[in-house]
Protein backbone atom coordinates (compact mmCIF):
# COMPACT_ATOMS: atom_id res chain seq x y z
CA UNK A 1 0.00 0.00 0.00
CA UNK A 2 1.40 3.39 -1.01
CA UNK A 3 0.62 6.46 1.12
CA UNK A 4 1.91 9.99 0.37
CA UNK A 5 1.11 10.87 3.98
CA UNK A 6 3.61 13.73 4.35
CA UNK A 7 2.11 15.42 1.31
CA UNK A 8 -1.39 15.02 2.79
CA UNK A 9 -0.37 16.54 6.13
CA UNK A 10 1.38 19.45 4.39
CA UNK A 11 -1.76 20.20 2.36
CA UNK A 12 -3.88 20.16 5.52
CA UNK A 13 -1.59 22.65 7.29
CA UNK A 14 -1.42 24.94 4.22
CA UNK A 15 -5.21 24.95 3.94
CA UNK A 16 -5.82 26.20 7.49
CA UNK A 17 -5.11 29.92 6.88
CA UNK A 18 -7.77 30.02 4.14
CA UNK A 19 -10.47 29.55 6.75
CA UNK A 20 -8.94 31.44 9.68
CA UNK A 21 -10.95 34.10 11.44
CA UNK A 22 -14.35 33.14 10.06
CA UNK A 23 -15.93 32.74 13.50
CA UNK A 24 -13.99 35.19 15.68
CA UNK A 25 -15.47 36.40 18.92
CA UNK A 26 -14.53 39.22 21.27
CA UNK A 27 -14.25 37.41 24.59
CA UNK A 28 -11.81 38.92 27.04
CA UNK A 29 -8.77 36.65 27.50
CA UNK A 30 -8.83 36.80 31.30
CA UNK A 31 -12.54 36.05 31.31
CA UNK A 32 -12.01 33.07 28.98
CA UNK A 33 -9.37 31.64 31.31
CA UNK A 34 -11.34 32.10 34.52
CA UNK A 35 -14.76 31.13 33.15
CA UNK A 36 -13.74 27.58 32.26
CA UNK A 37 -14.80 24.29 33.79
CA UNK A 38 -12.77 22.17 36.21
CA UNK A 39 -13.25 18.48 37.01
CA UNK A 40 -11.89 16.16 39.66
CA UNK A 41 -12.24 12.38 39.29
CA UNK A 42 -11.07 9.49 41.45
CA UNK A 43 -10.93 5.83 40.42
CA UNK A 44 -9.95 3.12 42.88
CA UNK A 45 -9.44 -0.47 41.70
CA UNK A 46 -8.44 -3.76 43.25
CA UNK A 47 -7.21 -6.36 40.74
CA UNK A 48 -6.38 -10.00 41.46
CA UNK A 49 -4.60 -12.28 38.97
CA UNK A 50 -3.97 -16.02 39.27
CA UNK A 51 -1.96 -17.16 36.22
CA UNK A 52 -0.26 -20.49 35.64
CA UNK A 53 3.50 -20.17 35.36
CA UNK A 54 3.92 -17.59 38.13
CA UNK A 55 4.91 -18.54 41.65
CA UNK A 56 2.78 -15.79 43.20
CA UNK A 57 -0.66 -14.36 42.54
CA UNK A 58 -0.96 -10.64 41.84
CA UNK A 59 -2.83 -8.37 44.24
CA UNK A 60 -2.92 -4.78 43.02
CA UNK A 61 -4.63 -1.96 44.89
CA UNK A 62 -4.32 1.32 42.97
CA UNK A 63 -6.06 4.68 42.79
CA UNK A 64 -6.01 7.41 40.17
CA UNK A 65 -6.58 11.08 40.86
CA UNK A 66 -7.45 13.03 37.70
CA UNK A 67 -7.62 16.81 37.53
CA UNK A 68 -8.58 18.70 34.39
CA UNK A 69 -9.58 22.18 33.30
CA UNK A 70 -11.09 23.55 30.08
CA UNK A 71 -10.99 27.29 29.46
CA UNK A 72 -13.71 29.34 27.84
CA UNK A 73 -13.32 30.57 24.25
CA UNK A 74 -11.21 33.57 23.24
CA UNK A 75 -11.25 34.58 19.57
CA UNK A 76 -12.23 30.99 18.75
CA UNK A 77 -9.29 29.58 20.78
CA UNK A 78 -9.67 27.43 23.89
CA UNK A 79 -7.35 25.23 25.92
CA UNK A 80 -7.58 22.01 27.92
CA UNK A 81 -5.20 20.43 30.42
CA UNK A 82 -5.41 17.12 32.28
CA UNK A 83 -3.15 15.77 35.01
CA UNK A 84 -3.19 12.21 36.41
CA UNK A 85 -1.53 10.77 39.48
CA UNK A 86 -1.63 7.00 40.09
CA UNK A 87 -0.63 5.64 43.48
CA UNK A 88 -0.62 2.29 45.21
CA UNK A 89 -2.89 1.72 48.20
CA UNK A 90 -1.64 -0.79 50.81
CA UNK A 91 -1.20 -3.77 48.43
CA UNK A 92 1.62 -3.78 45.86
CA UNK A 93 2.14 -7.48 45.14
CA UNK A 94 2.19 -7.21 41.35
CA UNK A 95 4.38 -6.50 38.34
CA UNK A 96 3.29 -3.20 36.78
CA UNK A 97 5.04 -4.01 33.49
CA UNK A 98 7.15 -1.97 31.08
CA UNK A 99 10.19 -2.15 33.32
CA UNK A 100 8.47 -0.10 36.03
CA UNK A 101 8.73 -2.66 38.84
CA UNK A 102 12.08 -4.51 38.78
CA UNK A 103 12.32 -7.44 41.17
CA UNK A 104 8.66 -8.44 40.89
CA UNK A 105 8.83 -10.97 38.08
CA UNK A 106 7.30 -13.63 40.36
CA UNK A 107 3.95 -11.82 39.90
CA UNK A 108 1.72 -11.56 36.82
CA UNK A 109 1.47 -8.13 35.16
CA UNK A 110 -1.12 -5.60 36.26
CA UNK A 111 -0.22 -2.66 34.02
CA UNK A 112 -0.96 0.17 36.46
CA UNK A 113 2.41 1.71 37.44
CA UNK A 114 2.39 4.52 39.98
CA UNK A 115 3.47 8.02 39.03
CA UNK A 116 2.32 11.38 37.70
CA UNK A 117 1.52 12.23 34.10
CA UNK A 118 0.55 15.29 32.11
CA UNK A 119 -2.09 13.31 30.31
CA UNK A 120 -3.41 16.01 27.98
CA UNK A 121 -2.49 19.58 27.10
CA UNK A 122 -3.85 21.05 23.89
CA UNK A 123 -5.25 24.12 22.12
CA UNK A 124 -8.47 24.07 20.11
CA UNK A 125 -9.17 26.52 17.31
CA UNK A 126 -12.64 26.67 15.76
CA UNK A 127 -12.69 28.27 12.32
CA UNK A 128 -14.97 28.65 9.32
CA UNK A 129 -18.16 26.61 9.58
CA UNK A 130 -17.89 23.21 11.27
CA UNK A 131 -14.06 23.06 11.30
CA UNK A 132 -11.83 22.56 14.34
CA UNK A 133 -8.08 22.16 14.76
CA UNK A 134 -6.56 20.60 17.89
CA UNK A 135 -2.84 20.98 18.61
CA UNK A 136 -0.94 19.25 21.41
CA UNK A 137 -1.17 16.19 23.63
CA UNK A 138 -4.61 14.69 23.22
CA UNK A 139 -6.82 11.65 23.61
CA UNK A 140 -7.98 10.16 20.28
CA UNK A 141 -10.94 7.78 20.12
CA UNK A 142 -11.87 6.38 16.71
CA UNK A 143 -15.02 4.26 16.25
CA UNK A 144 -15.02 1.43 18.84
CA UNK A 145 -11.30 1.97 19.68
CA UNK A 146 -10.30 -1.27 17.89
CA UNK A 147 -7.52 0.51 15.99
CA UNK A 148 -7.00 3.82 17.82
CA UNK A 149 -8.03 4.38 21.43
CA UNK A 150 -7.06 5.62 24.88
CA UNK A 151 -6.58 2.27 26.70
CA UNK A 152 -9.08 3.69 29.16
CA UNK A 153 -9.32 0.55 31.31
CA UNK A 154 -5.80 1.05 32.65
CA UNK A 155 -5.23 3.71 35.29
CA UNK A 156 -2.79 5.69 33.13
CA UNK A 157 -4.34 5.95 29.66
CA UNK A 158 -2.76 6.37 26.24
CA UNK A 159 -2.55 9.80 24.60
CA UNK A 160 -0.92 11.27 21.50
CA UNK A 161 1.22 14.30 20.65
CA UNK A 162 0.19 15.87 17.35
CA UNK A 163 -2.64 17.63 15.57
CA UNK A 164 -6.22 16.66 14.70
CA UNK A 165 -8.43 18.36 12.14
CA UNK A 166 -12.18 17.64 12.23
CA UNK A 167 -15.05 18.91 10.12
CA UNK A 168 -18.75 18.37 9.52
CA UNK A 169 -18.75 20.67 6.49
CA UNK A 170 -19.41 17.77 4.10
CA UNK A 171 -23.06 16.77 4.10
CA UNK A 172 -23.85 13.85 6.41
CA UNK A 173 -20.13 13.26 7.02
CA UNK A 174 -17.94 13.61 10.10
CA UNK A 175 -14.34 13.71 8.82
CA UNK A 176 -11.21 13.61 10.95
CA UNK A 177 -7.50 13.59 10.17
CA UNK A 178 -4.71 13.27 12.76
CA UNK A 179 -0.95 13.53 12.42
CA UNK A 180 0.92 12.05 15.40
CA UNK A 181 4.62 12.17 16.22
CA UNK A 182 4.61 10.67 19.74
CA UNK A 183 2.51 7.95 21.37
CA UNK A 184 2.39 8.34 25.17
CA UNK A 185 1.82 4.80 26.42
CA UNK A 186 0.25 3.54 29.64
CA UNK A 187 3.60 2.88 31.38
CA UNK A 188 4.49 6.57 31.71
CA UNK A 189 7.66 8.56 31.09
CA UNK A 190 9.51 6.63 33.79
CA UNK A 191 9.43 3.48 31.66
CA UNK A 192 11.88 2.75 28.82
CA UNK A 193 8.83 1.84 26.71
CA UNK A 194 6.67 4.70 27.99
CA UNK A 195 6.57 6.55 24.66
CA UNK A 196 7.12 5.83 20.98
CA UNK A 197 8.42 8.23 18.33
CA UNK A 198 6.22 7.76 15.27
CA UNK A 199 5.18 9.31 11.98
CA UNK A 200 1.50 8.35 12.08
CA UNK A 201 -1.56 9.42 10.09
CA UNK A 202 -5.22 8.62 10.89
CA UNK A 203 -7.94 9.39 8.34
CA UNK A 204 -11.50 8.49 9.34
CA UNK A 205 -14.88 9.50 7.85
CA UNK A 206 -18.28 8.63 9.30
CA UNK A 207 -20.96 8.91 6.61
CA UNK A 208 -24.58 8.85 7.78
CA UNK A 209 -26.73 6.90 5.34
CA UNK A 210 -30.04 7.39 7.17
CA UNK A 211 -31.39 7.49 10.72
CA UNK A 212 -30.44 3.85 11.29
CA UNK A 213 -27.27 3.23 9.27
CA UNK A 214 -23.78 4.67 8.86
CA UNK A 215 -20.56 3.63 7.13
CA UNK A 216 -17.00 4.54 8.15
CA UNK A 217 -14.09 4.18 5.70
CA UNK A 218 -10.63 4.69 7.23
CA UNK A 219 -6.89 4.63 6.54
CA UNK A 220 -4.25 4.38 9.28
CA UNK A 221 -0.51 4.63 8.53
CA UNK A 222 2.07 3.96 11.27
CA UNK A 223 5.83 4.48 10.89
CA UNK A 224 7.71 3.72 14.12
CA UNK A 225 11.09 5.42 14.50
CA UNK A 226 12.60 2.98 17.04
CA UNK A 227 13.87 -0.24 15.38
CA UNK A 228 12.67 -2.24 18.40
CA UNK A 229 9.09 -1.22 17.54
CA UNK A 230 9.45 -1.43 13.75
CA UNK A 231 7.19 -4.51 13.58
CA UNK A 232 4.30 -2.13 14.34
CA UNK A 233 4.97 -0.04 11.23
CA UNK A 234 1.85 -0.83 9.21
CA UNK A 235 -0.59 0.51 6.63
CA UNK A 236 -4.24 -0.36 7.28
CA UNK A 237 -7.33 0.45 5.20
CA UNK A 238 -10.87 -0.68 5.87
CA UNK A 239 -14.52 0.17 6.32
CA UNK A 240 -17.12 -0.33 9.04
CA UNK A 241 -20.90 -0.34 8.67
CA UNK A 242 -23.29 -0.16 11.61
CA UNK A 243 -27.05 0.04 11.96
CA UNK A 244 -30.17 -1.47 13.44
CA UNK A 245 -33.31 -3.24 12.27
CA UNK A 246 -36.61 -3.95 13.97
CA UNK A 247 -37.14 -7.49 15.30
CA UNK A 248 -40.43 -8.20 17.03
CA UNK A 249 -40.83 -5.83 19.95
CA UNK A 250 -37.10 -5.12 19.99
CA UNK A 251 -34.23 -4.20 17.68
CA UNK A 252 -31.11 -5.91 16.38
CA UNK A 253 -27.96 -3.79 16.28
CA UNK A 254 -25.60 -4.92 13.52
CA UNK A 255 -21.92 -4.16 12.87
CA UNK A 256 -19.78 -5.37 9.98
CA UNK A 257 -16.14 -4.46 9.42
CA UNK A 258 -13.45 -5.47 6.96
CA UNK A 259 -9.84 -4.23 6.75
CA UNK A 260 -6.57 -5.14 5.11
CA UNK A 261 -3.09 -4.48 6.46
CA UNK A 262 0.43 -4.62 5.06
CA UNK A 263 3.92 -3.84 6.28
CA UNK A 264 5.09 -0.22 6.00
CA UNK A 265 8.23 1.88 6.37
CA UNK A 266 10.96 -0.02 8.28
CA UNK A 267 8.92 -3.10 9.20
CA UNK A 268 11.34 -6.06 8.93
CA UNK A 269 8.59 -8.48 7.81
CA UNK A 270 6.85 -8.38 4.44
CA UNK A 271 3.25 -9.50 4.93
CA UNK A 272 -0.41 -8.96 4.17
CA UNK A 273 -3.19 -9.79 6.62
CA UNK A 274 -6.94 -9.21 6.87
CA UNK A 275 -9.37 -8.23 9.60
CA UNK A 276 -13.03 -9.24 9.72
CA UNK A 277 -15.68 -8.54 12.34
CA UNK A 278 -19.43 -9.12 12.40
CA UNK A 279 -21.56 -8.44 15.46
CA UNK A 280 -25.29 -8.81 16.14
CA UNK A 281 -26.94 -7.77 19.42
CA UNK A 282 -30.69 -8.36 19.79
CA UNK A 283 -32.46 -6.20 22.36
CA UNK A 284 -35.45 -8.38 23.19
CA UNK A 285 -36.70 -5.86 25.74
CA UNK A 286 -35.51 -2.83 27.69
CA UNK A 287 -33.77 -5.15 30.14
CA UNK A 288 -32.48 -8.14 28.12
CA UNK A 289 -30.10 -8.31 25.11
CA UNK A 290 -28.45 -11.31 23.47
CA UNK A 291 -25.54 -11.17 21.03
CA UNK A 292 -23.57 -13.40 18.67
CA UNK A 293 -20.28 -12.19 17.17
CA UNK A 294 -17.21 -13.26 15.22
CA UNK A 295 -13.90 -11.42 15.00
CA UNK A 296 -10.89 -12.54 12.97
CA UNK A 297 -7.36 -11.12 12.86
CA UNK A 298 -5.45 -12.81 10.05
CA UNK A 299 -2.21 -14.72 10.40
CA UNK A 300 0.60 -15.11 7.88
CA UNK A 301 3.14 -17.74 6.93
CA UNK A 302 5.97 -15.37 7.93
CA UNK A 303 6.61 -15.08 11.70
CA UNK A 304 5.45 -11.66 12.87
CA UNK A 305 3.12 -11.28 9.91
CA UNK A 306 -0.20 -11.30 11.76
CA UNK A 307 -2.67 -8.42 11.78
CA UNK A 308 -1.59 -5.84 14.40
CA UNK A 309 -3.45 -3.17 16.38
CA UNK A 310 -0.72 -1.54 18.54
CA UNK A 311 -2.73 1.64 19.28
CA UNK A 312 -6.02 -0.04 20.20
CA UNK A 313 -7.89 -0.09 23.48
CA UNK A 314 -7.46 -3.86 23.68
CA UNK A 315 -9.22 -4.78 26.92
CA UNK A 316 -12.80 -4.87 25.49
CA UNK A 317 -11.73 -7.29 22.73
CA UNK A 318 -10.86 -11.02 22.79
CA UNK A 319 -11.67 -11.46 26.47
CA UNK A 320 -11.09 -9.39 29.58
CA UNK A 321 -8.23 -11.65 30.69
CA UNK A 322 -6.09 -9.83 28.05
CA UNK A 323 -4.44 -12.99 26.74
CA UNK A 324 -4.10 -11.68 23.17
CA UNK A 325 -2.64 -8.18 23.52
CA UNK A 326 -0.32 -9.16 20.66
CA UNK A 327 -1.83 -11.18 17.82
CA UNK A 328 -0.30 -14.69 17.58
CA UNK A 329 1.57 -15.46 14.35
CA UNK A 330 -1.26 -17.78 13.33
CA UNK A 331 -3.79 -14.99 13.76
CA UNK A 332 -6.88 -15.44 15.89
CA UNK A 333 -10.56 -16.27 15.38
CA UNK A 334 -12.86 -15.31 18.23
CA UNK A 335 -16.45 -16.58 18.30
CA UNK A 336 -18.33 -15.09 21.25
CA UNK A 337 -21.82 -14.85 22.67
CA UNK A 338 -23.04 -12.04 24.92
CA UNK A 339 -25.91 -11.67 27.36
CA UNK A 340 -26.84 -8.35 28.98
CA UNK A 341 -29.50 -7.86 31.62
CA UNK A 342 -30.61 -4.80 33.57
CA UNK A 343 -31.79 -5.67 37.07
CA UNK A 344 -32.98 -2.47 38.70
CA UNK A 345 -30.00 -0.11 38.78
CA UNK A 346 -27.52 -2.91 38.04
CA UNK A 347 -26.18 -3.70 34.55
CA UNK A 348 -25.18 -7.37 34.30
CA UNK A 349 -23.06 -8.78 31.45
CA UNK A 350 -21.85 -12.26 30.59
CA UNK A 351 -19.61 -13.16 27.61
CA UNK A 352 -18.33 -16.55 26.43
CA UNK A 353 -15.37 -16.72 23.97
CA UNK A 354 -13.92 -19.56 21.92
CA UNK A 355 -10.44 -18.77 20.54
CA UNK A 356 -8.57 -20.54 17.74
CA UNK A 357 -5.92 -19.79 15.14
CA UNK A 358 -7.02 -18.07 11.94
CA UNK A 359 -4.29 -19.96 10.04
CA UNK A 360 -3.97 -23.64 10.89
CA UNK A 361 -6.00 -25.71 13.34
CA UNK A 362 -4.64 -24.69 16.75
CA UNK A 363 -7.16 -24.14 19.56
CA UNK A 364 -6.07 -21.37 21.92
CA UNK A 365 -8.68 -21.77 24.62
CA UNK A 366 -11.99 -20.50 25.98
CA UNK A 367 -12.98 -17.69 28.31
CA UNK A 368 -15.99 -16.74 30.41
CA UNK A 369 -16.38 -13.09 31.52
CA UNK A 370 -18.85 -11.64 34.02
CA UNK A 371 -19.53 -8.09 35.19
CA UNK A 372 -22.00 -6.18 37.35
CA UNK A 373 -21.99 -2.40 37.56
CA UNK A 374 -24.14 0.52 38.55
CA UNK A 375 -24.05 4.24 39.17
CA UNK A 376 -25.57 6.07 42.11
CA UNK A 377 -26.08 9.63 43.34
CA UNK A 378 -25.13 10.81 39.81
CA UNK A 379 -21.43 11.08 40.74
CA UNK A 380 -20.46 7.60 41.86
CA UNK A 381 -20.10 4.17 40.35
CA UNK A 382 -19.18 0.62 41.32
CA UNK A 383 -18.05 -2.23 39.07
CA UNK A 384 -17.39 -5.91 39.81
CA UNK A 385 -15.75 -8.01 37.06
CA UNK A 386 -14.21 -11.43 36.62
CA UNK A 387 -12.51 -13.29 33.75
CA UNK A 388 -11.85 -17.04 33.59
CA UNK A 389 -9.54 -18.14 30.76
CA UNK A 390 -8.84 -21.84 30.13
CA UNK A 391 -5.93 -22.39 27.75
CA UNK A 392 -5.60 -25.19 25.20
CA UNK A 393 -2.07 -24.21 24.11
CA UNK A 394 1.07 -23.87 26.23
CA UNK A 395 1.59 -20.29 25.04
CA UNK A 396 -1.70 -19.29 26.68
CA UNK A 397 -1.79 -20.48 30.32
CA UNK A 398 -4.91 -20.70 32.47
CA UNK A 399 -5.70 -17.30 34.01
CA UNK A 400 -8.27 -16.00 36.46
CA UNK A 401 -8.78 -12.28 37.07
CA UNK A 402 -11.04 -10.39 39.42
CA UNK A 403 -11.69 -6.64 39.75
CA UNK A 404 -13.49 -4.39 42.20
CA UNK A 405 -13.70 -0.72 41.17
CA UNK A 406 -15.16 2.50 42.59
CA UNK A 407 -15.38 5.84 40.77
CA UNK A 408 -16.29 9.37 41.77
CA UNK A 409 -16.45 12.51 39.65
CA UNK A 410 -16.96 16.16 40.68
Amino acid sequence: MVCDCKIVSALVVLTIPLFAGAQENSNDLAEAITSGQANVAIRYRYEYVDQDGFSENANASTARLRLNYRTGAWNNWSAFGEFDHVFQVLLRDFNSGGGTSPGRTQYPVVADPSGSDLNQLYLDYAFATDWKLRLGRQRILLDNHRFVGNVGWRQNGQTFDGLTLTTNAISKTALSYSYINFVRRIFGDGSPVGKNKVDAHFLNAKVTINDNWSVVPYVYYLDYDDPSSAANSTATAGARIAGKIAAGDGTISLVGELATQSDAANNPVNYDAQYFHVDALWALSSSLSLGLSFESLGGDAAPGGAFRTPLATLHPFQGWADKFLTTPDGGIDDIYVTAKYKAGDWNLTGVYHDFSAETGSTDYGTEFDLSAGRGFAKRYGVLIKAAFFSGDATAFPDTTKFWLQFTASY
